[in-house]
């Protein structure tokens, strides 16, 4: 008699995005990868089963017994159900892929075998694409990264790029980068969390309909206290043709990238970090892409769930969900772009040691816990005063190889929840930096038409670099900086 499949219980708050599937938006973190050489599936395969499946979860899958969720080790293991063939159509170039990953990102996957897969595209481009589908339950965007990562060698013969655990490490922030600083690792955050998540199911939807309930978490410390009544009062954003309920179709693109060391040196000139600069330049392709529709952009606010990361790097190779997010807002309504600049930089600092991260891990350890109504309550809260979500993720600066080719370059895009129809992705890689969008078709049939702004917005910012006088003391007057430059 065979012996019962190894079970062990999934956390909390692995299970609320295990069980945070919706048709509309499949839980699934996807990427793709893009070679000018030509690679061999065997030796893809080869590469996965030695380097991704020395950990053990992805040799299991995600089920539920009797209302408990477990990791399952599928004892019908076939790896070449998980890396398989893919060909594209006509030309094979990048619009023939966004189609395909269009497709695939939302795609389920078959929750009868562990859920992830490595698909193989031939002739992209004269040479090869690999698009990756881990769903959103087995680790978050930072660990699968750093799985991702510890595949790859520094030249085509190796050696490997990155050891499975690297050693461990102070957490460092650059200086000037708000970001940085706000993804440092929270003191005792999963302690916090899950006392916020124990408060939350006991006291179900309560506090939520009556936000003056937060006092509840007084033991927590008062600013706790206020950040928790704060996300139960806080209203929508502006109204745009990014919100509404969204259907089955998704839509992706892809920008041609810009050399990381010109969004340095502009944002080093304007007083602001790279991520203020590139956050920027997201907000000024979103507005001219609804002026461009008619839509008046005038005071227009745009909220975006970002998610921060709540451990140190060096443990992200044990996976699992261990981040929060924040909400924060990007001034679509603004044209000038340095006004615009200089209002991002001020929200992002106002972020800076909220308790927001810690809040949002709480709550979807809650979903986890709790029962399905308060999951699916919490859930539409959290996501319905965002139009939304928006990673960015700093990449390996030199150049990498996957089963012998060279990476030439890639992208992400981690799953909207709720009623969110609006996916943006920034990632570093080699020198340069990839901006990514996926779209509710409904919403945005045509995401190209978005991401071939970026360039341009990051454009304006370069011209008032270079024309504005250098030296100054404090920041640029934004009238003066814009009308320098003829993009008041």
């Amino acid at each position: 008699m065979a012996a019962p499949p190894t079970r062990r219980k999934i956390s909390a708050v692995d299970t609320a995005w295990l069980r945070m599937d919706r048709p509309h938006n499949v839980m699934m973190i996807s990427g793709v990868l893009m070679f000018r050489e030509r690679l061999e599936i065997a030796t893809l395969r080869r590469v996965v089963e030695e380097r991704f499946l020395v950990f053990p979860r992805f040799r299991q899958r995600p089920a539920e017994l009797a209302g408990v969720a477990v990791w399952e080790t599928d004892r019908d293991f076939d790896l070449e159900r998980h890396v398989v063939h893919t060909a594209l159509p006509g030309a094979a170039g990048r619009k023939e892929l966004q189609a395909l990953v269009s497709r695939l990102a939302t795609t389920p996957l078959d929750p009868a075998r562990p859920r992830w897969q490595f698909h193989l595209v031939d002739r992209y481009d004269g040479g090869s694409a690999v698009v990756v589908r881990i769903h959103h339950c087995y680790a978050d965007g930072i660990a699968l990264v750093r799985v991702l990562l510890s595949m790859t060698d520094a030249s085509a013969h190796g050696p490997p790029a990155m050891p499975f655990e690297p050693p461990k490490r102070e957490p460092r922030a650059a200086p000037d980068d708000p970001v940085a600083q706000l993804m440092q690792p929270f003191a005792g955050v999963m302690g916090v969390a899950r006392k916020v998540a124990g408060t939350l199911v006991e006291k179900g939807a309560e506090l939520w309909s009556d936000p003056s309930k937060a006092v509840e978490l007084a033991n927590q410390g008062s600013a706790l206290t206020a950040e928790l009544a704060k996300l139960a009062t806080m209203g929508q954003d502006s109204p745009t043709r990014f919100k509404g309920k969204p259907g089955t179709a998704k839509r992706v693109a892809w920008a041609d990238p810009i050399p990381l060391d010109e969004v340095k040196t502009v944002g080093r000139a304007l007083g602001a970090s790279i991520n203020d600069v590139l956050l920027s330049c997201v907000a000024g392709a979103l507005a001219s892409y609804l002026r461009d529709k008619g839509d008046d952009t005038d005071g227009v606010t745009l909220r975006a769930l970002v998610p921060v990361n709540l451990r140190p790097m060096e443990r992200a190779y044990k996976l699992g969900n261990q981040f929060g997010l924040v909400f924060l807002e990007l001034p679509i309504g603004m044209e000038n772009p340095v006004a615009r600049l200089y209002a991002v930089r001020e929200n992002m600092r106002s972020l800076r040691g909220s308790y927001q991260p810690v809040l949002a891990l709480g709550i979807l350890a809650a979903m986890g816990a709790g029962p399905k109504l308060l999951q699916d309550t919490l859930l539409t809260i959290l996501a319905r005063n965002a139009s939304a979500v928006m990673t960015n993720v700093p990449g390996p600066q030199q150049p990498l190889w996957l089963a012998g080719a060279r990476i030439d370059g890639l992208m992400f895009w981690v799953p909207q929840s709720g009623d969110i129809g609006v996916g943006v992705s920034i990632i570093s890689y080699d020198g340069k930096v990839q901006f990514g969008l996926i779209t509710d078709k409904g919403f945005c049939p045509d995401p190209a038409r978005v991401i071939e702004r970026f360039g341009g917005e990051f454009e304006k910012l370069v011209l008032t670099a270079l024309m504005c006088p250098w030296g100054h003391s404090g920041d640029l007057d934004p009238e003066k900086a814009a009308r320098a430059v003829g993009v008041a």
